[in-house]
């Protein structure tokens, strides 16, 4: 089988595992992009992730505007649809939220994090191959958790009962992605993911290089500062790009 088919099976065994968790308020919704958006995010895998990768880049959850949309991480359409050159049809969660609709590529909005993340590395590779060849994009959990008023909540403001069962199928997940990719560099995007990465490598014997970039989101007050400049600084330094 090829890396991007056992990478399609562990999507699968994830999904499988999160079906039916339910979440106590503030959170009213939860979308998974992976089951609504599959089309797509099954492009994603098989267009660009067959094959070995020198650095796994890893991020928390998606965005209401990104990979909720697209089924891809850090989604932002026009990064998806021109750049990866990915378009595929996309269902609905059921049920949807009436603030946070699902419309697909067809999204008016911008996902101000993955346009920041694939903004950087599409002007570094201008052919998204070459971004790809060495390097991949995932999420550690692709669920989306909204309140009533549409407000997205984090993976890290669930309460630690209803996140147990989440992390522990993630972190499945995450290992077969290190297992398949084989990565030299684990880089999170944001502390949470780097912390991610750290205690999910554990298990491998393999010396891997860890590293951090400054998570893209407006709502960080530094990443609204030259997030591109900070986050390549951040990279070279690590020695991910010379």
């Amino acid at each position: 089988m090829s890396i991007a088919r056992d990478l399609e099976t562990a999507t699968h065994e994830l999904n499988e595992k999160l079906e039916g968790l339910s979440f106590t308020e503030p959170v009213t919704h939860t979308y998974n992009p992976l089951v609504y958006a599959a089309e797509s995010h099954r492009a994603f895998l098989e267009r660009y992730g067959n094959s070995r990768k020198r650095v796994l880049l890893m991020g928390m959850n998606p965005g209401p505007w990104g990979m909720a949309q697209t089924g891809v991480p850090f989604g932002e359409i026009p990064a998806v649809r021109d750049w990866m050159e990915i378009s595929a049809p996309v269902g609905k969660p059921d049920p949807e939220h009436p603030k946070r609709p699902i419309t697909g590529f067809d999204c008016e909005k911008s996902e101000v994090s993955g346009r920041r993340l694939w903004g950087l590395f599409s002007e570094r590779f201008p052919d998204a191959g070459d971004f790809f060849r060495d390097h991949f994009v995932v999420n550690y959990c692709p669920l989306v958790w909204m309140e009533e008023s549409g407000k997205n909540r984090t993976p890290d403001k669930l309460p630690a009962n209803e996140m147990k069962p989440v992390s522990e199928a993630c972190d499945v997940y995450l290992a077969e992605y290190i297992r398949l990719l084989d990565p030299d560099y684990l880089i999170g995007v944001g502390a949470f993911a780097e912390k991610g990465l750290q205690r999910i490598a554990g298990a491998f014997e393999k010396d891997f290089i860890f590293g951090r970039v400054l998570h893209p989101s407006p709502a960080s007050p530094a990443a609204n500062r030259d997030w591109a400049g900070t986050a390549e600084k951040q990279l070279r330094e690590i020695g991910v790009w010379s």
